[in-house]
């Protein structure tokens, strides 16, 4: 039976529990994004629009006080690289950002990076991969190995992923590509919100395309048309989820219960620990897509950085103390 309301002694009007703070600043920014960025996303504006508004939006985003941003190119490359306190010299994180392989950039993430960089006391480094529909596959892959080997020439002896969104399709593709190559494979995998599936096959593609404040997925399949260049939309690099994922890294993913891309999180468990890959899925329950961009707003984007953070020191340390040289 449900419980009355309870009466105020100085009036006669029921009374309800007031929602907390947290949560009413949850609504809030789940409201903000779903006016403000899902229609922003979707095809009715151009690419080149799309990439001024986000980088616009995210400049006012900083990263931690306290987080120091160095431009480093990576080789031929565009980069940056944030440090927090006395990182470790001989470790590094490369962050590959979100963006649907089409917009984004390293300044539009440093809010996530520095967090990351804070938490996980190394550097982060985060290329400005290039970007479809003008440079499709595989460019951003080439560019995202190419920073890896690039970090290894410098002397970092082992080196972590970590992505959002497409950037977690591309971590994944990146360590695959790593694997066939016969390169020094990561010391772990950090995934956030990862697009798995360019083919968009996931149930909740259907089931949560009201529920979810960010993405939609007319502006999804927009972006995989322009980044999968002509192959097929499963093709495995494109969509790692169809590939071969024995000797992958460990993994840790972290995902939104209302967003469309949950099933790529889900279905890339069960096809992980088919393949005997070591791999952790954690849900946040009504949080939406890339959640994490609010950090120092909302506590379990902090709490998902954080982690996340600590999830790849820990993974670079236990290879350091197994493969020291």
């Amino acid at each position: 039976m449900a419980s009355k309301p309870r009466h105020c002694r100085s009036c006669c009007r029921p009374c309800h529990p007031r929602a907390t703070e947290p949560d009413m600043l949850k609504s809030f920014l789940g409201r903000a994004v779903r006016v403000g960025v899902k229609p922003i996303l979707r095809p009715n504006f151009s690419v080149a629009f799309q990439r001024r508004w986000v980088n616009g939006l995210t400049a006012m985003l900083p990263p931690p006080r306290g987080t120091k941003v160095h431009r480093q190119p990576m080789g031929a490359l565009p980069a940056e690289c944030l440090t927090f306190g006395e990182p470790a010299a001989d470790l590094a994180i490369l962050y590959l950002h979100g963006g649907g392989y089409n917009i984004g950039s390293a300044r539009s993430y440093r809010v996530v990076t520095g967090r990351i960089a804070r938490a996980a006391g190394v550097c982060v480094y985060t290329p400005d991969y290039r970007l479809a529909p003008e440079h499709p596959h595989p460019a951003a892959l080439e560019d995202a190995l190419s920073a890896y080997r690039w970090l290894r020439q410098q002397g970092v002896r082992h080196i972590a992923l970590a992505g959002d969104s497409a950037g977690g399709g591309l971590v994944l593709a990146t360590a695959l590509a790593l694997r066939d190559a016969g390169d020094q494979r990561p010391a772990a995998l950090a995934l956030m919100s990862p697009w798995t599936d360019l083919a968009t096959r996931g149930e909740t593609m259907k089931t949560h395309v009201k529920r979810d404040p960010s993405q939609s997925p007319d502006g999804l399949a927009r972006w995989a048309r322009g980044y999968a260049n002509g192959l097929p939309l499963d093709h495995p690099l494109c969509s790692p989820l169809y590939a071969d994922l024995r000797g992958l890294p460990p993994i840790l993913v972290h995902v939104g219960s209302e967003e469309i891309l949950l099933s790529d999180s889900l279905r890339l468990r069960e096809r992980a620990f088919a393949a005997g890959v070591e791999i952790q899925v954690r849900e946040f329950e009504g949080l939406w897509h890339d959640f994490q961009l609010h950090t120092g707003l909302l506590r379990e984007a902090d709490e998902s950085l954080t982690e996340l953070g600590q999830f790849l020191r820990e993974r670079l340390d236990g290879c350091q103390v197994r493969n020291p040289a």
